[in-house]
């Protein structure tokens, strides 16, 4: 079948990587309300159609925190995402770079920030979480410096996980032991193609980042332990101001939903936010980005950058959060979905049908740049 929307690989994704991580990816906390208003609430948006105005030529190019972007998108943090195609976050980045735009990864991804940035050229935004061992969080950021990374996410809405039904019934968390180890074993077996591409010849099977604190040999199971013994519930904003001592370049503080706390955001030295509820994975009930969204924007009154994620399925979801103010659109399971498709090649279809999308919706409002 012709992969023609983000649906669509969304589907094939499915059916192509185990279930346990297709669920931990797709999912969201309790009965998965704010995940699924993050869509909703977006696809509500209704936006102008404007008719003869001279579209001929679309610009979607924008200027962010210094850097230069394709299109207003950003590959966002996902962890574990490096999992659903051999080498997973290599690839994505690889393909990121090849559309001009950037990526940011995650604390918790498969390969290491060195691994991505090795052969030398540009380096991902690296994404930073909070730890009790303020050390480790020290030597992230050393990383991340020496890495070259041209900015650091700092996520602050995980002090605590929210309840993932979905990772408890694929056996993926709260299965302990052989059981737990045979249900997973089990979902393996019933996607070959991903159990060699990934399982046999895409090792190491870790959390690049963290083998330094976890183990090079751990088992995956040991860095899921590790994470959830180690997310700070302690921190308050004195630890931002502490990350911007550190950090010289820009900083971006993500999982915003409050105005009040887009203000302190700001105080405390974000160089930009990203509006986000962790893609409806830990409150669920939370307001969703897009309704977050204006409120933000009117308290901020254009002092730094607003991002935003969730919800996000074609080009015409990035439109409708640019016209609510957003200077750039971060996508998480859209560029997963790509990559447990099709790997390096399905990632770069997902951007650029989203660029096509973009474009198309663009043209139908009569708006040739998004400025």
């Amino acid at each position: 079948m012709k992969l023609a929307s983000i649906a669509d690989y969304r589907a094939a994704s499915r059916r192509r990587v185990p279930r346990f991580l297709f669920d931990y990816t797709d999912g969201g906390s309790y009965a998965e309300q704010t995940l699924t208003a993050n869509e909703t609430d977006l696809a509500a948006i209704q936006l102008d159609q404007r008719v003869l105005v001279d579209v001929s030529q679309i610009e979607t190019r924008v200027k962010l925190l210094g850097q230069a972007l394709s299109m207003p998108v950003v590959l966002a943090p996902v962890g574990l995402g490096g999992l659903h195609a051999r080498r997973g976050e290599v690839h994505a980045w690889r393909a990121a770079r090849a559309a001009g735009i950037p990526m940011a990864l995650s604390t918790v991804s498969v390969c290491s920030l060195q691994e991505v940035t090795q052969g030398g050229g540009a380096a991902p935004w690296f994404q930073l979480y909070l730890t009790k061992d303020k050390a480790a969080n020290e030597a992230m950021i050393a990383m991340a410096r020496e890495q070259g990374c041209p900015a650091l996410v700092l996520t602050v809405d995980l002090p605590t996980p929210g309840a993932r039904y979905r990772d408890v019934r694929s056996s993926l968390t709260g299965a302990p032991g052989l059981a737990g180890w045979l249900h997973r074993t089990a979902q393996v077996a019933a996607r070959p193609g991903w159990a060699v591409d990934v399982g046999l010849m895409g090792g190491p099977i870790a959390m690049g980042n963290l083998t330094g604190l976890v183990g090079a040999k751990a088992p995956l199971s040991d860095y899921l332990g590790w994470i959830a013994r180690n997310f700070d519930a302690s921190a308050d904003w004195d630890q931002l101001a502490w990350v911007r001592s550190l950090w010289p370049g820009p900083l971006i503080v993500k999982g915003i939903l409050h105005p009040d706390d887009a203000a302190l955001a700001v105080q405390h030295g974000a160089d930009a936010i990203v509006v986000s509820n962790h893609g409806g994975r830990q409150l669920d009930g939370a307001i969703s980005a897009a309704r977050a969204l204006p409120a933000i924007m009117d308290r901020l009154a254009g002092c730094i950058p607003v991002m935003a994620d969730g919800g996000v399925r074609s080009g015409l979801d990035v439109l409708r959060y640019v016209s609510l103010g957003a200077a750039a659109i971060m996508i998480g399971r859209p560029w997963v979905w790509g990559l447990g498709a099709g790997g390096q090649a399905g990632v770069a279809h997902v951007l650029q049908l989203l660029r096509a999308e973009l474009e198309t919706a663009m043209a139908l409002t009569g708006r040739t740049r998004l400025a």
